[in-house]
């Protein structure tokens, strides 16, 4: 489980240090791919085999399923961290997620979101935070 909000900057290689307490829960190896709202995501090896495995059963007949799994996997890239804890995120990732210097990395419950302080202004709480709990109390929350 993936929990905090962290703070942190690119280097001119285009890599960047992923918190501790992130680095111990994506272990050795894990996956990064395109996210909702422009971000990116990264799951363990765990997790993404679960995520794969779940998507395989949807049906392939089914144009919006194509598209969502395209663009899902299509962009995705396995990582791995260096000795002082830091991974390369491909350009094209940075590209699409908008990441150039800082950088916000949020733990979030299954998986990990790499953000621009930008995007993540853009996209989160557009919804007052009660009417969200709304929401999520019609869900079984």
């Amino acid at each position: 489980m993936f929990y905090g909000e962290y703070q942190h900057s690119f280097d001119q290689k285009g890599r960047i240090i992923m918190p501790a307490k992130l680095r111990e829960g994506l272990k050795d190896k894990f996956m990064v791919t395109k996210g909702l709202d422009n971000c990116l995501y990264a799951f363990d090896s765990e997790e993404w085999a679960r995520l794969e495995s779940k998507m395989r059963e949807l049906p392939l007949t089914d144009k919006d399923v194509r598209d969502f799994m395209r663009f899902f996997f299509s962009g995705a890239c396995e990582c791995e961290f260096d000795k002082q804890g830091r991974i390369s995120i491909p350009p094209y990732l940075r590209d699409y997620a908008g990441l150039t210097k800082e950088t916000l990395i949020l733990g979030v419950s299954s998986r990990v979101e790499i953000w621009s302080t930008e995007n993540l202004e853009k996209n989160t709480l557009t919804s007052a935070p009660n009417d969200l709990a709304e929401k999520m109390a019609l869900l079984g929350i």
